[in-house]
């Protein structure tokens, strides 16, 4: 099992329980996902190590759907320094002489929502698999 080396201060399995928080899969979903020999409290120990070996990290991430280098390289004390210096430029500034088409932003937001439904009702199917499979193994 390898380990790749990076910012000593970036703590993989943190940055692994954050990502997993914030795309709102519990534990125990991301260890079914793993395989028969994972469970809640394996991922909650995977969290608490700083470095985790790359076939497991790539396998979270493949999960996640997340690149391996998202978890490798999330440094919060990083991203907070770009959000408050984003803030602090002034870059939140909002345009009122708009330089698109209303119509053109209207067909985008159209489109948009579109590819957003597609991507739901193949996710409602993926997670239908999920639970379908995991009706089988009982």
């Amino acid at each position: 099992m390898t380990h790749t080396t990076s910012n000593p201060k970036i703590h993989e399995g943190r940055n692994v329980k954050r990502f997993r928080e914030m795309l709102g899969i519990k534990q125990d979903v991301l260890a079914f996902e793993l395989g028969s020999d994972w469970n809640q409290q394996r991922i909650s120990t995977l969290e608490q190590r700083e470095k985790i070996d790359s076939d497991i990290l790539e396998q979270v991430a493949a999960i996640l759907k997340i690149p391996v280098e998202a978890i490798r390289n999330f440094d919060e004390e990083k991203a907070v320094n770009v959000i408050s210096s984003t803030f602090n430029d002034n870059a939140a500034v909002f345009n009122n002489n708009p330089t698109f088409h209303p119509i053109d932003k209207l067909m985008q937001l159209h489109e948009e929502k579109i590819a957003l439904y597609e991507r739901m009702l193949k996710e409602k199917d993926e997670m239908m698999e999920r639970l379908e499979r995991l009706i089988e193994r009982r």
